[in-house]
């Protein structure tokens, strides 16, 4: 693995990124990703970890002792639709096999404590969310959402148009904390973006920041790239002429996407005045 700053360059395929969380200098997140051609199958414990496999591009089949599974409306790529994404709990033994000409995965797995059951989330179950207005909109849609039946791993998928800002106004989850009230209004989480674009050129720029700036990196990520989100606030913005999609896992104190916002920019919040007529970008209606 090869980290500059805070970014994971690919590296050949099939397993084109693969790091765990100790290497990535954090306690909870491992990540991969992997294309495989049809008919080739690929092996996995998953020990003392729960999982979620999300489908980039394609159709799989999976074997395991708690359970079978098969996508066969896989997407063809991100672009072309909404993700299936598998939950499988601890201590499940599993087969996958390609059953498309080329089959794109991503993958977490996260130590737990608890079990859950498998289950396979369809396209059409994932929320989507058009969050912000005017040029900082976006698609989200809803993986593996706060309230899934698992113990620490959110999951989203999210489709910032050409030129927009996303992930904005900047946000951070790198700290418990709850309110008089007892509730809870930041959580401790780790986040990874994981980057697809349409063409070899595009690239989006995120910067990671804390408010005393003892971390503010700005990174250029580019296809199949991951930005590792350790701490502070992370906004986005997409190359004009190129849409770009970000994959996120999230994992830490509590199964939530709860944050609190960079005080200099949280009046923009009220402020917009449209919505982007190229939103949603992708449906579950194209899935093949």
């Amino acid at each position: 693995m090869k980290i500059s700053n805070l970014l994971v360059k690919p590296q050949p395929n099939p397993v084109y990124q693969n790091f765990t969380a100790e290497e990535a200098g954090w306690k909870h997140l491992n990540f991969g990703a992997r294309l495989m051609q049809k008919g080739e199958t690929w092996q996995f414990d998953t020990t003392e970890h729960e999982m979620a496999i999300v489908v980039l591009g394609g159709n799989f089949r999976v074997e395991s002792d708690k359970g079978n599974w098969e996508i066969t409306n896989g997407r063809k790529d991100v672009f072309s639709g909404i993700a299936h994404t598998l939950y499988l709990s601890r201590h499940t033994k599993f087969t996958l096999t390609a059953t498309s000409e080329t089959l794109d995965i991503a993958y977490s797995w996260v130590a737990s404590e608890r079990d859950f059951p498998p289950y396979l989330k369809q396209p059409h179950e994932a929320a989507i969310e058009l969050r912000g207005g005017d040029n900082a909109n976006r698609q989200i849609n809803s993986l593996i959402q706060p309230g899934f039946a698992c113990d620490k791993i959110v999951c989203v998928e999210v489709y910032t148009p050409s030129g927009n800002w996303s992930s904005f106004p900047a946000h951070k989850h790198d700290e418990r904390i709850i309110d008089a009230d007892g509730k809870l209004i930041e959580a401790e989480l780790e986040e990874i973006y994981f980057y697809k674009f349409q063409s070899p050129q595009a690239y989006a720029i995120q910067q990671v920041y804390t408010y005393d700036r003892s971390l503010d990196e700005i990174v250029r990520a580019k296809n199949n790239e991951a930005i590792l989100v350790p701490k502070g606030y992370h906004p986005v913005a997409a190359c004009h002429g190129y849409h770009a999609y970000y994959l996120n896992f999230l994992a830490g104190s509590d199964q939530v996407l709860t944050a609190t916002n960079d005080p200099d920019h949280e009046w923009i919040y009220g402020t917009w005045k449209t919505q982007d007529t190229r939103l949603p970008l992708v449906t579950a209606d194209m899935n093949v």
